[in-house]
């Protein structure tokens, strides 16, 4: 299953509001309706530092395949995942509720949900569990936890921790909660950016426009 935790925040709309008033060496002590205004403007106008210096930290669990898309935002982010290399307990498998189809006019993406007969999902089922039998054989036979890893698949459960700016994690999700990405890691970007919505309503608003 699919979650994404808030673990710890640092700053508020304020924030944003006084990282950018300290080039006039001025500070609010509280937000104010004009500020809002302030931070409007900044966004639409790509000022975008005093966004940066409010900061979010999720820890996140989803399969292997949308952690790989995830991690391929960088900038004014860190990441920090657990390692196949150093824990071998048993893994968790992702499996879909529903299979969606190949849309025919693009070469990524889906359409809507397809049937298929029962023994494709049988199929898939015990191809994972043979890599999971693999996995533990190995381990039992003394392979060490970084190399046997390599056999498991990737509708393996992984969880990190992502940590970054308000303005990295708008920038994730104006990509990610687009109707044309992948489901699976438009699911983790939607519940990011409610939370986001909810820490920053001001800011968030006028950078997710």
């Amino acid at each position: 299953m699919i979650k994404i935790e808030l673990i710890d925040i640092m700053g508020n709309d304020l924030s944003v509001v006084n990282a950018a008033r300290v080039s006039y060496s001025k500070t609010k002590k509280s937000f104010e309706h004009s500020d809002e205004k302030l931070i409007k403007y900044l966004a639409e106008h790509n000022h975008w530092s005093p966004f940066a210096h409010a900061s979010l930290q999720f820890r996140i669990k989803a399969p292997i395949f949308v952690a790989r898309q995830l991690v391929k935002h960088q900038i004014g982010l860190t990441w920090n995942e657990v390692s196949r290399r150093y824990v071998d307990f048993p893994p968790e498998l992702y499996k879909p509720d529903s299979w969606r189809g190949r849309p025919k006019n693009s070469k990524q993406g889906s359409d809507g949900e397809i049937e298929l007969d029962q023994t494709i999902n049988y199929s898939m089922e015990s191809a994972m569990e043979s890599c999971l039998i693999l996995y533990n054989t190995l381990l039992q036979k003394g392979v060490a936890p970084e190399q046997a890893r390599m056999v498991l698949p990737q509708s393996m459960m992984t969880e990190w921790y992502w940590s970054g700016t308000l303005y990295a994690f708008s920038r994730v999700c104006n990509l990610r909660c687009k109707p044309d990405t992948q489901k699976e890691t438009r699911d983790v970007a939607d519940e990011m950016y409610k939370i986001c919505d909810e820490k920053f309503p001001y800011s968030w608003k006028y950078l997710t426009k």
